[in-house]
């Protein structure tokens, strides 16, 4: 059983609300860039880059993406699968840097990205976007920017897509 919990005009609100938050609290685009987290993220990253840019042309907000499976404190507990190339094509030194996925959980992926990105230099500033918070962390880790926070159980699966977001039973715990 599936539930629909956002639709694609949900999304795309909400992409546009996460723009306009970045945006005023970085005072503007200048020394701000995008990372999508590889793969749920960076469709989410492309979204809110453009939504930043067409909002402040100017901006020219760059926009790259990050493979953390290198990165991850599970290696050695299961298979280590490249989830897709890193490809952050500018500098993140002294910019502010916010990481993107499209849905946060735990956190682990997320302190996978924070050591990855560090692997790019030094950024003024790390933040993170999410489209969904699903809560059950197990680090300290906190988005910045929430598209929708969304209590689910341990065994449900959230998939968030620009087609909308649906919750569906996992396999029982």
């Amino acid at each position: 059983m599936s539930n629909n919990v956002m639709s694609a005009d949900d999304v795309r609100r909400a992409i546009t609300r996460i723009a306009h938050e970045i945006l005023e609290r970085q005072h503007g685009g200048e020394r701000l860039a995008i990372v999508g987290l590889q793969r749920g993220g960076a469709w989410l990253a492309d979204a809110i880059g453009a939504a930043i840019n067409a909002i402040e042309p100017a901006a020219k907000v760059p926009v790259g993406y990050i493979d953390v499976s290198m990165h991850r404190d599970d290696i050695g507990l299961r298979p280590v699968v490249p989830g897709a190339i890193s490809n952050i094509s500018f500098g993140v030194d002294d910019t502010t840097v916010v990481l993107v996925d499209d849905v946060l959980f735990t956190g682990r992926t997320v302190r996978a990205a924070l050591e990855g990105i560090n692997t790019y230099g030094r950024p003024r500033a790390v933040q993170l976007a999410v489209l969904v918070d699903r809560g059950h962390r197990e680090l300290p880790i906190r988005p910045d920017y929430v598209g929708k926070n969304l209590p689910t159980r341990l065994n449900e699966d959230v998939r968030a897509t620009a087609e909308g977001v649906v919750i569906s039973a996992g396999a029982s715990k």
